[in-house]
């Protein structure tokens, strides 16, 4: 049967008086390595339970500084033993491969697993007394759940964003180029590279990510584009009283962005200083014919009414307050 589902399935309906699970098969994968300055390749196989995938990042990582490829056509063509689909630990040590498997294929447990001829699965394989393996590797992917590398506890899953990047080059590109520096001997050395990053974009995004509602951004004070979105909603007063009241503030040392376009609704103003998500909105409108002007706090959402005479005060002071 040519996949672990089925044969599993196929399994269950045998009779073996026992129930199985993908985690009771043995996977074999095929890569070939080839050591820096090497050009020949070698196979390697890697062996993990038949519910686990080879996660090639990890083998990488633990291979490193080999390079890792997965076997092609030509390779099962030049070593006919290895038949796709049923490769089991039997050729692999047989035609002396080094096999590696993953820490949970211990001494005493059973497999079923390939038996190396198309259509054929071996039941009961026994590690350590059918098979001995050359070693252990962890390149099996990582789960929820799994035990942690400490020992402390279990591993659990979250989403993350990517806003950098660590480089480990090594001496790859300096013994191309023989960069040297002098050690504390005086003697010449040659230089291990790496480089790390924080990409500022990335950033932008990643806080927009974390910090938003429905209607728009929630800048933190501390990132956002300007300390105060002053708002003038209709025309002439109402406007020149805002440009009055944003020069007022940007004396006072804050970052001032300010809506004083014509012919635009308030409604419209409103819904795109929730959509820009400035961390404090002043809004001069219709209260100014009673001497006052609203201010608005993006992140908690909520107004209050302040004299316009004590409305530059009260914005620096808010923006002291959280900044």
């Amino acid at each position: 049967t040519p996949t672990i589902e089925s044969l599993v399935d196929f399994l269950n309906a045998a009779g073996l008086g026992r129930t199985f699970t993908a985690a009771d098969t043995l996977k074999n994968v095929l890569v070939k390595t080839r050591a820096p300055g090497e050009k020949d390749w070698e196979i390697l196989g890697i062996g993990v339970p038949g519910d686990r995938e080879v996660d090639m990042r990890r083998l990488e990582a633990a291979l490193e500084p080999a390079e890792v490829e997965l076997l092609d056509e030509q390779d099962f063509a030049r070593h006919p033993f290895l038949v796709k689909g049923y490769i089991g630990p039997g050729a692999l040590l047989g035609n002396k491969l080094r096999y590696l498997v993953d820490p949970r294929v211990v001494e005493g447990t059973s497999w079923v697993t390939g038996a190396d001829k198309p259509d054929h699965h071996v039941v009961g394989l026994v590690c350590g007394r059918d098979f001995t393996p050359d070693g252990t590797i962890e390149a099996a992917e990582v789960r929820e759940g799994d035990p942690s590398p400490d020992g402390e506890g279990t591993l659990y899953s979250a989403r993350g964003i990517e806003i950098g990047h660590i480089f480990q080059l090594g001496r790859k590109y300096t013994d191309v180029f023989e960069v040297d520096a002098l050690g504390p001997d005086g003697k010449p050395r040659r230089i291990t590279m790496g480089s790390y990053g924080i990409g500022v974009s990335r950033v932008v995004a990643a806080i927009v990510e974390q910090s938003h509602d429905e209607r728009g951004i929630i800048w933190p004070r501390e990132v956002a584009p300007a300390d105060v979105h002053v708002v003038g909603t209709g025309k002439g007063e109402q406007v020149e009283v805002a440009l009055r009241l944003a020069g007022e503030l940007e004396q006072r040392g804050l970052r001032v962005l300010v809506d004083d376009r014509k012919g635009v609704s308030p409604g419209v103003k409103f819904t795109d200083a929730e959509l820009l998500g400035v961390p404090t909105a002043l809004i001069v409108g219709k209260g100014l014919a009673s001497g006052v002007v609203e201010l608005r706090d993006r992140a908690a959402g909520t107004r209050e009414e302040v004299p316009l005479d004590g409305a530059v005060a009260r914005v620096v002071a808010m923006v002291e307050q959280t900044g």
